[in-house]
């Protein structure tokens, strides 16, 4: 029997949300859109994913409204793909994974998300110890931790060795 591609027989939010982000590399797309990679060929080269796949994913999550296309370049025409409120709001969802996948699957920390304006780790579900807050996703830090490869072979992984907001365009320099 072939898997469906749908879950219309599920009445559950669950299943809802699954529809538009519970493909195979969607969620990764994402992570990468708050990291500020924006341009198609930062995500190609970062996520290693086959061109139309990643050409279906952010047509998809455009349409979904979790990311907006933008022209940044007129001759030729070129876009970027830049999060929206809605694509925001998956932060807690994706921070919830990367701390049970650390928890199950991993050792040391890849990145560490901090308070910028005091620098203290966040705790598991994005708020500040030190301030007693919920921080903004704007106000969010990463910084590389203890278990990331120093010395990454893509540009794209190079430029998120620096600390850096998340949200904020990713500068990426060229082989």
């Amino acid at each position: 029997m072939a898997l469906g591609k749908d879950y219309a027989t599920q009445e559950c939010s669950i299943a809802r949300a699954l529809e538009v982000v519970g493909e195979r590399w969607t969620l990764l797309v994402v992570r990468d859109a708050l990291y500020g990679v924006r341009r198609y060929n930062d995500f190609l080269v970062h996520l290693g994913i086959p061109r139309a796949v990643l050409a279906n994913r952010l047509q998809a999550l455009t349409a979904e409204g979790i990311l907006e296309r933008r022209r940044y370049q007129e001759s030729p025409p070129r876009d970027e793909y830049v999060v929206t409120d809605r694509g925001v709001a998956l932060w807690p969802v994706l921070r919830a994974l990367g701390l049970w996948g650390r928890e199950h699957y991993g050792a040391a920390p890849l990145r560490i998300f901090r308070h910028a304006e005091c620098g203290t780790e966040l705790g598991p579900y994005g708020e500040c110890p030190a301030c007693g807050t919920s921080v903004p996703l704007a106000d969010v830090e990463m910084v590389p931790g203890p278990g990331l490869d120093p010395e990454p072979t893509d540009p794209v992984s190079r430029a998120l060795l620096k600390p850096k907001r998340l949200l904020r365009p990713l500068v990426v320099e060229p082989d």
